[in-house]
């Protein structure tokens, strides 16, 4: 029988509890867990439906969560994501892997395949595979639509429990574990119960996919139980009992020795290193010290006593430290020394370039980058970086140009939208600067607010430019077409 959640328009009332929930909240995000209950279907959330639910969700997290914002980070860790799901059921499919700067274990699956994974994980595991274990068993829970079990299960339920099960699942994934958790007291406890009970069944079903991904992408499937394991047995040196990890993500004895069990299948052999990420986690550990002092000195002792993952990647790790505490002089021999050993890797060339603009000396970090760029001009940071640079050295042609290029190869991303409408701004282009600008919001998915920077854009136009006014209302009448065609969408679920 159709319940009275059914007879309503689903993806609205995601989009609309969600909006409350981010409006609600004041605070950061400490904690995203992921909900899972519920039987497969795809009836109510058509792809258009989660994508747009994705969006939301993503919003609400970078308002309220810290979403770092470094293009070196966000490219590692979006390629390793990216190379895992080439070996899973989501092969051809978009999704977006970010990292939460927070010192919480932890990592969470977003509607619309959107990945997150906390620093403090990162810093948590001893090796490239132990980081993609935990990413192949977010993809799994994806691939294998648990969220959208979730989501199904509650739109099954009566109205007031539906409602109450759905603001606490969606508090769940971009909000706090003790919000949820309250909201969650509100539903019945035959639908606790049965969260549970599938969110035990999920997890072994994630842990079982995930090792298959990682063994077709040439991952260490043991890493998956090894890791786990290390957590649970480390989890008294925790201030709050045990990482977050495991508590939104059940491990039992049981699930580890059916995981290793499942690894032991595949053959041992030798997984040689990723250098980068030794680099990543070095970088991330110097920006979690609030002192770079303190950090210059953590590095030092790390070198002499020789505790380290990575002698290689340490060093790197005391040159950002040193830089922070403006030893520049020190910080640049050792990005030299490794520059000579390693002269292509993206890290040194970018730390050099910083380094010699934080100095003072900007043609120096200008011709840094300038070199590498003509090496490696499809190199998505170094790009933003030599982007940046020019912008700053009011070399406002030559980034304009780097810019265009970039976008050419990334035709959506908002970033470089944002760059090209700062370009413009800079060079007295306002019309021109707010056009591009809706091109940001275009592909973040926010047409609304692209739609505002067009009228913007045709307001501060000069009438006389012909072409100019006429691609703006073009591009202006076409972005309303698509605001009415979706409205209508809605409004026929209803």
């Amino acid at each position: 029988m159709m319940t009275s959640v059914l007879k309503k328009p689903f993806i609205l009332i995601l989009l609309a509890s969600l909006a409350a929930i981010s409006s609600a909240r004041s605070q950061e995000v400490e904690t995203i867990q992921l909900p899972e209950l519920g039987s497969p279907s795809d009836q109510y959330l058509t792809p258009s439906d989660e994508a747009r639910l994705g969006r939301e969700f993503m919003r609400s997290v970078r308002k309220t969560g810290k979403v770092l914002d470094d293009p070196l980070i966000t490219e590692y860790i979006q390629q390793l994501g990216d190379n895992l799901l080439k070996q899973s059921e989501a092969v051809g499919q978009k999704f977006t892997f970010f990292v939460i700067e927070k010192p919480e274990i932890n990592a969470f699956a977003g509607p619309g395949g959107y990945i997150g994974i906390y620093s403090g994980l990162i810093l948590a595991t001893q090796s490239e595979s132990e980081l993609a274990s935990v990413i192949a068993h977010e993809i799994a829970h994806v691939t294998q639509k648990h969220l959208l079990r979730a989501f199904d299960a509650a739109n099954r339920m009566s109205g007031k429990t539906a409602a109450l099960l759905l603001a606490s699942i969606l508090v769940g994934v971009a909000g706090s574990p003790d919000a949820g958790l309250a909201m969650a007291t509100g539903v019945q406890a035959g639908a606790i119960q049965e969260q549970i009970n599938f969110t035990r069944s999920n997890e072994e079903e994630a842990d079982t996919v995930g090792i298959q991904i990682l063994a077709k992408s040439d991952f260490d499937p043991r890493a998956m139980p090894i890791f786990f394991e290390r957590l649970t047995h480390a989890s008294r040196l925790y201030e709050s009992g045990i990482p977050e990890i495991l508590r939104t993500h059940p491990v039992t004895s049981n699930r580890i020795a059916d995981a290793l069990g499942r690894a032991e299948k595949y053959s041992y052999r030798h997984f040689p290193g990723n250098l980068s990420y030794h680099l990543t986690r070095e970088a991330l550990r110097v920006r979690q010290f609030k002192d770079p002092g303190k950090a210059v000195e953590h590095f030092i002792s790390g070198l002499k006593e020789g505790r380290h993952l990575n002698q290689e990647a340490h060093e790197y790790g005391y040159a950002l430290a040193l830089s922070s505490d403006r030893k520049f002089q020190k910080a640049e021999k050792i990005i030299e020394d490794l520059l000579r050993e390693n002269p292509s890797q993206i890290e040194y060339i970018l730390a050099g370039a910083n380094i010699a603009g934080k100095s003072g000396n900007h043609e120096k970090g200008l011709k840094i980058l300038d070199t590498y760029y003509s090496l490696m001009p499809e190199n998505y940071p170094l790009a933003i970086a030599y982007i940046q640079a020019l912008t700053t050295a009011k070399k406002l042609g030559k980034a304009r140009e780097i810019t265009q290029q970039s976008i050419t190869l990334r035709n959506n991303e908002p970033r470089l939208y944002r760059l090209l409408s700062k370009i413009e701004e800079l060079d007295d282009n306002q019309a021109e600067s707010h056009r591009i600008l809706a091109e940001a919001f275009v592909a973040d998915g926010e047409l609304a607010a692209a739609v505002q920077q067009l009228e913007i854009a045709l307001n501060s136009a000069n009438k006389s430019d012909f072409y100019l006014t006429s691609r703006i209302e073009s591009r202006l009448n076409k972005l309303r077409d698509l605001q009415k065609a979706q409205n209508k969408s809605d409004n026929n679920k209803k």
